[in-house]
């Protein structure tokens, strides 16, 4: 897929927990690539997804939320998403359509205001807003930052989305694509069934568990006509053990079963999904568990 004019580049994704940044880029991809939850700071690693059409390519880097870290995977979370922001062609600022315009937010567009990349502010959730207050909410925030281009959205139902490809495209430098056409994501097949059995683990066991779970493959065997895959979630305490597994192992088999058959449109198989569960306290504060759970030893300052 090679032609004259074509544009290619590398563009992030970023804001504060939970404002849709996810949703935005598996709208845009056609499909799930990046977990969704209606829990903050569901997107801990920068997932690469890749956007190809006839125009040419553009690469999405969708990062973690900016936010108060608290422990070392929260200072992991911010590294990245700020690391990822110096190596890109355009940054896509999402906020929530909302007319309070919180420190966290005010600290992201002045950062923001610094940087030579060009920004596209990108209001989300506009189906839930008429067309008055979401003037009132555009001018708020042009008053932060001199955006290059404002783009109101709803990544939901995916109003508005084709013209902010469109805007993209206008930023996105002349050159071939760097994957070929089919290619969705970098992410191994293996981190994407993690994910996916994180984020049914996360929507199974609403605020009882918040963040302090992790998800690893074990085994992953395609020998036969059906997938066997192990996994394991991770959690700090053994009462937090106790409720993935629920009254009767119930907890976890409904989270299996929902895991199951999305691993199964993923891998266009049948799958046979076992999980486990492992105590592991504190993980989120330990360097080497981190490390051991896929979080990149760059972002965890040992080079």
């Amino acid at each position: 897929m090679e032609g004259v004019g074509m544009r290619a580049g590398f563009v992030a994704v970023i804001g504060r927990p939970n404002v849709g940044k996810s949703t935005l880029t598996n709208r845009i991809i056609g499909q799930k690539i990046a977990i969704t939850s209606d829990k903050p700071q569901t997107t801990r690693n920068r997932i690469q997804t890749v956007y190809t059409e006839e125009r040419g390519q553009i690469v999405f880097l969708d990062t973690p939320g900016i936010h108060k870290a608290k422990n070392k995977l929260g200072e992991y979370m911010v590294k990245v998403a700020k690391r990822t922001i110096s190596e890109v062609d355009l940054v896509l600022y999402l906020v929530e359509a909302d007319e309070y315009i919180g420190p966290s937010d005010k600290a992201i567009a002045e950062g923001l205001s610094q940087i030579s990349v060009p920004v596209i502010l990108v209001v989300n959730k506009i189906d839930k807003k008429k067309k008055d207050e979401l003037f009132a909410i555009i001018d708020s925030y042009s008053r932060l930052c001199n955006f290059d281009e404002v783009v109101p959205v709803s990544a939901l139902t995916g109003d508005n989305v084709d013209t902010l490809i469109d805007q993209i495209f206008k930023y996105m430098p002349e050159g071939v694509p760097f994957y070929d056409e089919d290619t969705v994501t970098d992410q191994p097949v293996r981190q994407i069934v993690a994910e996916i059995v994180r984020e049914k683990a996360l929507k199974c066991l609403n605020d009882e568990i918040p963040h302090g779970i992790a998800v690893t493959v074990e085994t992953m065997d395609f020998s036969s006509d059906i997938v066997n895959i192990d996994a394991t979630i991770i959690c700090e305490k053994e009462s937090h053990k106790g409720i993935i597994i629920g009254k009767g192992g119930a907890m976890i088999k409904k989270i299996g079963s929902a895991a199951r058959y999305e691993a199964e449109e993923l891998l266009e198989s049948k799958v046979n999904l076992k999980l486990w569960t492992k105590v592991r306290k504190d993980w989120r504060d330990s360097d080497i568990l981190l490390k051991n759970f896929g979080y990149d030893r760059k972002e965890l300052g040992d080079g």
